[in-house]
Formats: structure tokens, C-alpha cells, sequence
């Protein structure tokens, strides 16, 4: 089966519903930024700071370009900024399937807000939650145009219990085997 590329807003679930996705398939697991650190020897953040945006996002598109001509039965995370990058959502709708996981500006701002969260997105760490909350309202907005263009839609509000990580696996699964 095609690669299966999960696209979404931060902390929608897509590395918390990728990981058990692809172990129930059987199929191997790319967290897209993991990959590009993995590369680079250094972390998304580093590059950021280092070389600026716009590098990253050149790193990004060539990553995503290598792992979606890699082969298929892989499940890829995409950084929530993957599909804003000209050319990659038609690349990943042309070589496989693109799955939106959408939940609620709520739902998001309540993971985002974990201490373990803000500590992997640095961004969040002088935010109050007020302040997160109305970002995310904002960053999803804007990037609705773009998250849109994908082939599937999937509700990721219940990511919340490995029980509830599971069910929505299966159920996630269950749709895309009925695509091939």
C-alpha cells in the first residue's frame, strides 16, 4: 500500500497515533522531524537556530521527497508545517494517502500545555495558556487552507489513554486497508 501521511496542527496525535498505526499494520514508523535530526545530526531546534527557517524547510522538503519514494507500508508524521511548503501536499497526494487529524482547538491546547510538551516545543515555554490557546485558534486558521488538500480526515480527539490510542489505531487502520 502507498505511504500514509499524517498531517495536522501540533499536538493533534500524529507521532501519538502514527507509532501503534503503524505497529498494527505491521508497516515501518517516520517521524519526518526525527528523521531530519537523525540526518543532520542535529536537533529541529539547532537547525532552526543555526541556519533559519527557510534551511529547515529545504531539509524538510528533501526528507519528505526520500521517504515517500522509499517505498510503501510506511506510515510518515509530518511536521505540522510540511503541507504550508509549496509542492509537498500535491508530492504527498500524488505517492500516497494524506490523512488531516483534526480535533478541537481545545483538545490541542490541553496536550500542548503538558509540562512535557512545552518542554519539546520551546516556543511554548513563556506562553500562559490563554496565550497557547489563542495561538493554536490562530496557527489553525491559517493553515486550514493547506490541511484541507488532504485525501482522509480522521478525528484525533480521543488520543487521550493507550485504550483510547488503540480504538482509534484500529479504526484508523480499518479505513485505510479498504483504500487498497
Amino acid at each position: 500500500m502507498k505511504p500514509v501521511f499524517l498531517i495536522g496542527y501540533m499536538g493533534c496525535g500524529k507521532t501519538t497515533l502514527g507509532e501503534p498505526l503503524a505497529k498494527k499494520l505491521e508497516w515501518r514508523f517516520v517521524d519526518l522531524d526525527l528523521y531530519i535530526e537523525a540526518k543532520e545530526g542535529k536537533t529541529a531546534k539547532e537547525i532552526f537556530m543555526t541556519f533559519g527557517e527557510a534551511h529547515f524547510r529545504e531539509l524538510e522538503r528533501e526528507a519528505l521527497q526520500e521517504v515517500a519514494t522509499a517505498g510503501d507500508n510506511t506510515i510518515v508524521a509530518c511536521g505540522g508545517g510540511t503541507p504550508l511548503q509549496e509542492g509537498n501536499m500535491e508530492l504527498m497526494n500524488r505517492l500516497g494517502i494524506t490523512v488531516w487529524l483534526r480535533t478541537s482547538v481545545e483538545r490541542i491546547t490541553s496536550r500542548l500545555v503538558l509540562p512535557e510538551q512545552r518542554s519539546k516545543r520551546p516556543l511554548l515555554n513563556d506562553m500562559s495558556d490563554n496565550e497557547i490557546m489563542a495561538s493554536v485558534a490562530r496557527g489553525l486558521e491559517a493553515r486550514a487552507p493547506f490541511y484541507e488538500k488532504a485525501q482522509l480526515q480522521f478525528d484525533s480527539t480521543h488520543l487521550e489513554s493507550e485504550e483510547e490510542v488503540a480504538a482509534s489505531a484500529q479504526q484508523l487502520a480499518a479505513i485505510l486497508l479498504t483504500l487498497n
